[in-house]
């Protein structure tokens, strides 16, 4: 069952910084030599790899609300991706923290994805995030947005920044690709909801996305090929929820839109733990370290804004 308490208690901690220590963060070494296919990781950014090459490794992959800039928190914004380390045996798995901000699933497999790819191999496992960014199939400033849906329905384009010819495809069916290339090298890949933004309903409750967006096309490529997925979406809105709006202003940097502070990056990886260990089979979970311990299952069987407390009664 889904102790609420239990993860209201260590979302309390996160918000007092008396859970996870600062210094542990996504493992990194930095490769200076960066391949000239990772058009987007130009201007000196770090590449993080996988530090111990005879372990296997957890790739993360996404955009700015995985990884921010260069994940060292500048201007006081943080990503997911480079909390999450706490809460695995780092002596058992590297955890590589490959997200882009200002990416798309489109962007991302296009310009990075060959790169992580090459580096997987048996054992390894991917979380992907996709859908906080979006805008136009093609314009002169970033053409980074994918046609809506799962489907296998195309438009040709002579891309307006890079001048190069392309075929762009739907959110969804970058994400199966992904899928299908991380399982032909004998990983296992698996598929996230978009983390909800700092928006809330007139009844007091967080704003989710619904099934005709990023978050619903997510699950439904994942359910298309039967791949785990992760509802932080709807993990994470729950949390806000109990929290309230005022307490869920510190996880977010003001008028920097979805973007968290290192409370909310903190918060957020917590939630996705939550949701590893609500999969019916998780092959992350001989990993976790004594950081996860006790940290309960993700239950979305019940109905949203009703607490185990409210159930039992």
């Amino acid at each position: 069952m889904y102790s609420l308490n239990r993860l209201i208690l260590c979302l309390a901690l996160i918000l007092s910084g008396g859970l996870l220590p600062v210094s542990i963060r996504a493992q990194t070494n930095e490769e200076t030599n960066i391949p000239p296919t990772d058009v987007l990781a130009r201007n000196s950014r770090v590449e993080n790899v996988p530090a111990n090459t005879n372990l296997p490794s957890l790739f993360l992959i996404g955009d700015s609300t995985v990884r921010n800039g260069r994940g060292r928190g500048d201007d006081g914004q943080w990503g997911w991706g480079d909390e999450i380390a706490p809460f695995f045996d780092t002596t058992k798995i590297n955890v590589v923290n490959r997200a882009l901000g200002g990416t798309t699933s489109r962007t991302f497999y296009r310009d990075l994805w060959p790169r992580v790819l090459a580096m997987l191999k048996p054992g390894d496992c991917v979380i992907m995030q996709f859908g906080t960014n979006g805008g136009a199939v093609n314009d002169a400033s970033r053409a980074r947005g994918e046609l809506h849906g799962i489907g296998d329905e195309t438009q040709a384009i002579t891309n307006m920044v890079t001048g190069k010819f392309e075929t762009v495809h739907s959110f969804g069916w970058y994400e199966k690709q992904m899928i299908a290339d991380a399982r032909s090298k004998g990983a296992t890949p698996m598929v996230c909801s978009l983390i909800p933004r700092n928006s809330w309903r007139t009844n007091g409750m967080a704003v989710r996305n619904g099934t005709n967006s990023a978050a619903g096309w997510a699950r439904q490529a994942a359910e298309s090929v039967n791949a785990p997925f992760l509802d932080i979406n709807e993990i994470i809105a729950r949390q806000y929820d109990e929290l309230g709006r005022e307490k869920v202003q510190a996880l977010f940097v003001a008028g920097a839109g979805p973007h968290t502070s290192l409370a909310g990056a903190q918060t957020n990886a917590l939630c996705v733990v939550v949701a590893l260990k609500g999969l019916k089979e998780n092959p992350l979970a001989q990993y976790f370290s004594e950081k996860a311990d006790g940290i309960p299952p993700a239950d979305l069987s019940l109905p949203t804004g009703t607490t185990t407390e409210t159930i039992n009664q």
